[in-house]
């Protein structure tokens, strides 16, 4: 074999490897709650679920076509840790619940179903741990003590 047809694929081949091995990793972690009050927010009523099911989805910023997707599971405190491989430059990303394995707590609270994260290092972030907003399930009958605590909310002075 000639040696420049060595150094020639030798060229072509390990930018490819080197780059392939630099892939860079982010870490999304996040939490999902029962809404046992059905008040659109958390509250300190709101427990985490365990077992629910929950997706890192991205989309071509012009074409909405979905370019990544993975999934994970919360653990036994509602939190999840979902690893997502390469940087998803300009596309938009979005934590999103899938499922919950509450029979009673499982209907998607529309306003608390997904959250926006930003999975790239061209704007500034050094850590490749991202924080998504907590998701939440509405519990379907509001739990009794709901009205005393929700009225505390309402009573507090911001």
């Amino acid at each position: 074999m000639d040696s420049r047809f060595l150094v020639l694929v030798a060229l072509c081949v390990l930018p490819v490897l080197a780059t392939a091995a630099d892939e860079k990793q982010y870490t999304v972690e996040g939490r999902v709650y029962c809404d046992t009050c059905r008040a659109g927010y958390e509250t300190e009523a709101t427990p985490g679920i365990p077992g629910a099911k929950v997706a890192i989805e991205c989309k071509n910023r012009v074409s909405s076509e979905v370019t990544f997707r993975t999934e994970g599971v919360t653990d036994s405190k509602g939190k999840y840790a979902i690893t997502v491989t390469g940087d998803r430059g300009d596309d938009i990303c979005d934590a999103v619940t899938l499922s919950s394995p509450l029979s009673y707590c499982s209907e998607a609270d529309p306003g608390r179903n997904r959250a926006r994260v930003i999975l790239t290092n061209s704007n500034g972030l050094v850590s490749s741990t991202r924080y998504a907003n907590a998701m939440g399930f509405f519990r379907y009958e509001p739990m009794s003590g709901c009205a005393q605590l929700l009225k505390k909310y309402e009573e507090t002075d911001i």
